[in-house]
């Protein structure tokens, strides 16, 4: 099928099938996939007009309302975190992107110093996880599912404590708490750099939230997919408004495309979700080391290019 768009053509059942496996493993961290995604676009698939990032984004608009949906109706949404992380993307992303259009036409230098702060989580998330110890309430979390074989234990986070000054929770028998205000700035900053290079925020919000704060992650991923939302939409707008200006360019989301890949991901976002509670808090930890390490050594390897 031709997209006129991307200006690529491409068999219908591949999109999907891409995003549907991407989507299946990153989402249990309460990543996206989307940074995965764009690369495949561009090398693959040939897709390199700049419309490909709005495409990207929404894709995330299409696919991460399943995951969400999945992570709430297992009652395992933080909702104060959540509504922090929104509250601080959204001004971050739109600061990202007039600093990029404004004071950053060439944003190298900025860049190395994104992937030198990156690599310092990885690291430290590497060095967590050779000592680590699994928390008391996610060994019992992960007990809870399998006495009761993947069902209705899959859940209870209760909210003790929402205000400026801290989040506090309770997951299954433990009580976790982080400053608001630290919360905010994290998420603000995600904001910025997800508007400057055009990522998904929660490839780095969800690791800063397990190493920094020290938080489950079986409780962070929705929160985490639900700022990568809100960023998304308010990407996806931003294009579609440029390309009013811009006759003739390649700028809003190729529609089609998008929703293709954006079924896929829905589906394995889901999935993702639902396995996720089957799945060692280490392995996925590990998963997110992965991620931010690659990112940072892909923002140091544009620098020194």
């Amino acid at each position: 099928m031709y997209f006129e768009t991307a200006g690529i053509e491409v068999s219908l059942w591949l999109p999907p099938l891409a995003a549907f496996v991407v989507s299946f493993f990153t989402s249990m961290g309460g990543v996206s996939g989307a940074f995965l995604l764009l690369p495949f676009q561009m090398s693959f698939l040939g897709y390199t007009a700049p419309s490909v990032s709005a495409t990207n984004q929404l894709f995330n608009i299409v696919a991460i309302p399943s995951g969400v949906y999945r992570y709430l109706k297992e009652k395992r949404m933080v909702w104060p975190l959540t509504w922090v992380v929104v509250v601080g993307t959204l001004p971050g992303v739109l600061l990202g992107a007039v600093i990029r259009v404004s004071y950053l036409p060439d944003p190298k230098n900025f860049k190395v110093f994104a992937g030198l702060v990156l690599a310092y989580i990885g690291f430290r998330m590497i060095r967590d996880l050779l000592k680590h110890k699994e928390k008391k309430s996610e060994s019992t979390f992960r007990q809870s599912v399998k006495d009761s074989r993947g069902g209705a234990a899959a859940g209870q986070v209760t909210v003790k404590e929402f205000s400026m000054k801290r989040i506090s929770y309770e997951f299954f028998g433990e009580t976790y708490t982080c400053s608001t205000m630290t919360i905010f700035t994290m998420s603000l900053v995600v904001g910025v750099v997800g508007g400057v290079y055009g990522i998904g925020g929660g490839s780095i919000i969800a690791p800063f939230f397990v190493s920094i704060c020290g938080l489950p992650v079986y409780t962070v991923a929705g929160a985490a997919l639900m700022g990568t939302l809100v960023t998304s939409v308010a990407g996806v707008a931003f294009y579609q408004f440029l390309a009013a200006f811009h006759a003739g360019q390649s700028i809003a989301p190729d529609w089609g495309l998008g929703i293709l890949f954006g079924l896929g991901g829905m589906c394995g976002m889901y999935c993702g979700a639902r396995m996720q509670k089957h799945v060692p808090a280490r392995l996925i930890k590990a998963m997110l080391c992965v991620i931010i390490l690659g990112t940072a050594l892909k923002y140091m390897a544009e620098y020194f290019g």
